[in-house]
């Protein structure tokens, strides 16, 4: 599926008293950052707001003049666009993630209205969570500039109004989608959130491979057992050792021409049966030493 991204960057985030919001970390990674990794497929990326170092490439651009408001905001990061769907966010959700944002795209492609936009778990319409039809944004914005002069300042209900696009519900596995920091007491309850225990590894492993600039699925729970049998049927230090020259082996792998995935998960398994087969010569032979002890 075709689209691009339009990401909001900009505003004045008055409640957090100025700051550069989009820079704020969650888990160790910049708001803006893990909004765009939920988007990695856009065809191109549109970033509205000041230029700042961010985890892939994008596209940046100002609306005239800067701190014009969000539809303004919207209107010149749309005529860096030529994809039939916009994928529109801002640049403060903390745990938008990939099959939010596909789940969009699907109802925004299938709908005959304006595109489809996120529905909180209070019944609530989320513009900026949102995939639309581009030309029915086109159609609306150029409208509102011919209505009133301009952009700036217009508030984006004004846009809202006139489209249709079809909810789609977070789901259960993402009921915080829709969270935005707008607030201290915000972030610090993104933060929090993203260390509970339910959530900790997948953000942790996340985090790294955005830090270290890798895309690769990971079968967290087989890794973890593959540490456990390191540990227990060798030597505890095996376990760390033991994960890396997997990562190793499947790096190698994967340079071949194999996939990422698969070669992990071979990887794993080959180590896995090895300490297993270590563990089992350990036991072995101390059953022999007890026999013959008696």
């Amino acid at each position: 599926m075709i689209f691009d991204a339009v990401i909001l960057a900009g505003g004045g985030a008055h409640r957090l008293g100025g700051v550069d919001k989009p820079a704020l970390s969650v888990g160790a990674r910049a708001l803006l950052d893990r909004v765009l990794d939920a988007c990695p497929d856009a065809r191109t990326t549109v970033v509205v707001g000041d230029r700042r170092p961010t985890a892939r490439p994008v596209r940046w651009t100002r609306e005239t003049p800067p701190g014009g408001g969000p539809l303004a905001a919207l209107g010149a990061g749309l005529h860096e666009t030529t994809a039939p769907l916009v994928l529109v966010l801002s640049a403060d959700l903390p745990f938008l993630d990939r099959p939010t944002v596909r789940a969009l795209l699907d109802a925004a492609d299938a709908a005959d209205g304006d595109g489809a936009v996120l529905r909180d778990p209070d019944g609530r319409d989320q513009p900026l969570v949102a995939a639309y039809r581009a030309e029915a944004l086109r159609r609306e914005i150029a409208l509102l500039a011919t209505e009133h002069g301009s952009l700036r300042d217009l508030p984006l209900r004004a846009l809202t109004a006139e489209l249709e696009p079809t909810p789609v519900s977070v789901t259960e596995r993402a009921p915080l989608a829709s969270f935005d920091c707008d607030t201290w007491e915000d972030l610090a309850a993104a933060r929090a959130r993203i260390r509970e225990h339910g959530n900790v590894l997948d953000e942790w492993m996340t985090a790294v491979k955005n830090e270290l600039g890798i895309d690769v699925a990971v079968d967290t729970k087989t890794l973890l057992d593959l540490a456990r049998d390191a540990a227990h049927g060798v030597a505890r230090p095996a376990a760390p050792l033991t994960t890396f020259l997997v990562g190793y082996a499947a790096a190698r792998a994967a340079a071949s021409g194999a996939d990422p995935a698969q070669a992990v998960a071979e990887a794993s398994r080959k180590a896995a049966d090895l300490a297993l087969r270590w563990a089992a010569e350990a036991e072995a032979d101390a059953d022999a030493q007890k026999g013959g002890s008696g």
